[in-house]
């Protein structure tokens, strides 16, 4: 969710942001420009995101009983509070944000690897974008990312995020300021190279 919001207004650019994690080495290379733009700005926002302190600080706080998933599952918990919050971020609703977006996705979806094909008509029916304002709908993702990882455990994680949630929710916030100025940098220059 964090990279869609972080793609700027460019519907193009947000695609490549959305779909960057299929896209591997210079592959990005045969899509449009706006596209590569995309998917080179996710690279930079998730090299950025996983050095950082603060989100160490979160990971730490999970990684006893997840291990390797805990930044996917930070991923997941920080999208719940830029969900909960969106109207801190962003003046346009959430539900007609993310409509917008389905909407968008559709229209791209030519340029959208197989494996977001097949899962976009289950993120449009159960509204996954405004889904993560919840913490239902978070435990539905996570439940989803468990059967995914083979019956990891990941699903339980919800307990954390209830157990942790305002220490989770600071984070975030302080966070997600400096992510949002580092994005807006990183967008005008990788915009400027190609």
């Amino acid at each position: 969710m964090a990279h869609i919001y972080l793609s700027g207004n460019d519907p193009m650019v947000t695609i490549g942001n959305f779909i960057a994690d299929g896209i591997k080495g210079k592959h990005y290379q045969t899509y449009p420009k706006d596209i590569q733009i995309g998917i080179l700005l996710h690279r930079e926002i998730d090299t950025f995101t996983d050095a950082h302190k603060i989100v160490r600080k979160s990971t730490k706080r999970l990684h006893k009983n997840y291990s390797h998933y805990s930044g996917v599952i930070v991923d997941i918990l920080y999208d719940h509070y830029l969900a909960k919050n969106w109207n801190k971020y962003c003046e346009t609703p959430l539900e007609i944000y993310a409509e917008n977006f389905y909407n968008s996705l559709e229209t791209h979806y030519e340029f959208l690897p197989s494996r977001i094909k097949k899962m976009m008509p289950y993120m449009i029916s159960g509204n996954w974008l405004v889904s993560y304002s919840s913490i239902e709908g978070i435990s539905d993702v996570l439940q989803g990312m468990n059967r995914r990882t083979k019956n990891s455990g990941i699903d339980m994680a919800v307990n954390e995020l209830k157990q942790f949630y305002r220490e989770f929710e600071q984070e975030f916030t302080q966070f997600f300021e400096e992510l949002m100025t580092f994005s807006k940098l990183k967008l005008k220059a990788i915009s400027n190279e190609i």
